[in-house]
């Protein structure tokens, strides 16, 4: 039954949600929650220890790090400085602390010319970019004892390049021999609460677009030989989740209503996967395929993408 229904989300939080609300406890995961009152942001923590359990949430098993924090959506400056900071902490957990130079990839992933897609490439253009000045005149060229070698490409899509993004950065990796890949990309959410809202940091490398079901061959350390991290935000929402949360309304008003009562109560027998299923059923095959995005995406994806930047800048600084 757990396996027939599937909530398209990329964040291993959501997934968890998902048997939460079922009552489905799942073997080999840990949960871990903190929230910081004064910055309002609540951090949770997936570990997925267990084969088993990595193929119940169909997730590798690795640590996901989840940043839930309401008013990254607000153009506030000095809130998003504060994000930049919380991110960098997080970050550091994922690097070997007694290295001192470390050579770094950062892979922005997605389509610059969609933009909900174009995170990652945002992300690239606001980086510190230090390899090439360090190649070629010494890190004492920046100044520093200690230098990192901070190096990014934006490889496209796909239909834009006719290549697997991994297979480009495959290349990458046999010349330039990064010690570790930092993959940013734009994920789909099952709540729309959480759009352009929430940053998730994995040590599990990223599968692009699979959560608009497009799957294409997984960034892993083992597909391309170096550690990879993975930074996600959710930009896009299928538009079945809208539908179905929007039933959950009516259900909740059904209740209080005299003459529709029953109809409420013989739609709570569903659990919430099967209602989601109702509802893909319902809206296909019109809205099937859809994705849903805020109408202010393209100013709210410039500043997420620069307050990811900025988390990045601080670390490698």
């Amino acid at each position: 039954m757990i396996e027939k229904y599937s909530i398209r989300t990329d964040l291993a939080l959501e997934q968890k949600e998902r048997f939460e609300s079922d009552n489905v406890e799942v073997q080999g995961v840990v949960l871990e929650e903190s929230y910081d009152e004064e910055r309002e942001i609540r951090i949770t923590t997936v570990k997925i220890e267990t084969e088993k359990g990595a193929k119940t949430m169909g997730k590798p098993v690795g640590t996901y790090i989840t940043m839930e924090a309401p008013n990254m959506a607000v153009p506030d400056e000095g809130y998003h400085e504060e994000v930049s900071k919380e991110l960098m902490k997080f970050l550091q957990r994922f690097l070997d602390k007694d290295k001192k130079d470390y050579s770094v990839l950062v892979v922005g992933l997605g389509n610059r010319m969609v933009t909900p897609d174009a995170l990652g490439p945002y992300v690239a253009d606001n980086l510190n970019i230090t390899r090439h000045i360090v190649k070629e005149y010494g890190k004492y060229a920046m100044g520093e004892e200690e230098v990192h070698l901070v190096s990014s490409i934006v490889p496209g899509v796909m239909a834009q390049t006719g290549m697997e993004t991994v297979e480009i950065i495959r290349g990458v990796v046999k010349e330039t021999e990064p010690d570790i890949i930092i993959a940013v990309d734009a994920l789909a959410a099952r709540s729309s609460k959480r759009l352009n809202r929430t940053i998730q940091i994995a040590d599990t490398g990223i599968n692009p677009g699979s959560g608009v079901g497009n799957h294409r061959n997984a960034i892993t350390e083992e597909t391309v030989g170096v550690p990879v991290i993975a930074i996600g935000v959710p930009t896009v929402v299928d538009a079945a989740t809208i539908v179905n949360d929007t039933m959950e309304n009516l259900i909740a008003a059904l209740e209080t209503s005299e003459t529709l009562r029953g109809v409420g109560v013989v739609m709570q027998g569903y659990n919430a996967a099967e209602k989601y299923e109702l509802v893909k059923e319902l809206i296909s095959p019109h809205l099937n395929g859809m994705f849903v995005t805020p109408k202010d995406i393209d100013e709210t994806v410039k500043r997420i993408s620069f307050t990811i930047s900025e988390a990045l800048n601080m670390l490698f600084a």
